[in-house]
């Protein structure tokens, strides 16, 4: 399974402060779990996990998903987990109105923007990861979508960078950013992995 996320905003980078920039990692966060669940939705493979797991048992693999990782006030959905034996591989491309080359700017360096990046990817390890945040009351993040179990399960990571061409716009910052990420599911334990997973 192949697909691409977007994501336009702030990216700074991770600092060793308490907090570790939480409000920024949910925000990312909240932007990727509206693709994913539109993913969720249209893909062939995926559209089929909507449907319940027997007569007995009314719950679909999302909703058994979902309460499998549910806590700290969220159901979570990742894609990416171990109980399907699956891993993946990013291919990211970083753009920043930065100068070409120029891998220090007010952003921070990539490294650290990109570990900000993956945090948001996966589910919160910790409640301090979350803490003061919750679902919208809309039930449009129940369940709430995400790529990844865990960022131990990104096998491969390439990052281009490049330079932004897009004229600021009212409401945005000079150190805004754009990202597209190209995800690769990976079986790595074709034991678990579904049979149909392979699309």
């Amino acid at each position: 399974m192949q697909f691409r996320l977007t994501y336009r905003g702030q990216l700074p980078a991770a600092r060793w402060e308490e907090d570790t920039r939480r409000k920024e990692k949910h925000l990312i966060r909240k932007q990727l779990h509206k693709q994913l669940k539109e993913l969720w939705h249209i893909h062939p493979l995926l559209k089929q996990w909507s449907a319940p797991f027997s007569e007995n048992d009314p719950r679909s693999v999302v909703s058994g998903i979902a309460d499998d990782f549910g806590k700290f006030g969220f159901r979570w959905v990742p894609l990416i987990n171990e109980r399907y034996g699956l891993a993946c591989a990013l291919d990211i491309l970083l753009l920043r109105r930065d100068e070409p080359g120029n891998v220090i700017k007010a952003g921070g360096d990539i490294d650290n923007r990109v570990k900000v990046l993956f945090d948001a990817l996966r589910v919160p390890a910790e409640p301090k990861e979350i803490k003061d945040f919750s679902p919208e009351p809309d039930d449009s993040e129940n369940p709430f979508f995400c790529l990844l179990q865990s960022d131990g399960l990104i096998n491969e990571v390439r990052v281009e960078t490049d330079r932004l061409l897009t004229p600021l716009a009212s409401g945005d910052a000079e150190n805004d950013i754009e990202l597209i990420i190209h995800v690769k599911s990976l079986v790595v334990n074709a034991r678990k992995a579904p049979t149909d997973f392979y699309l």
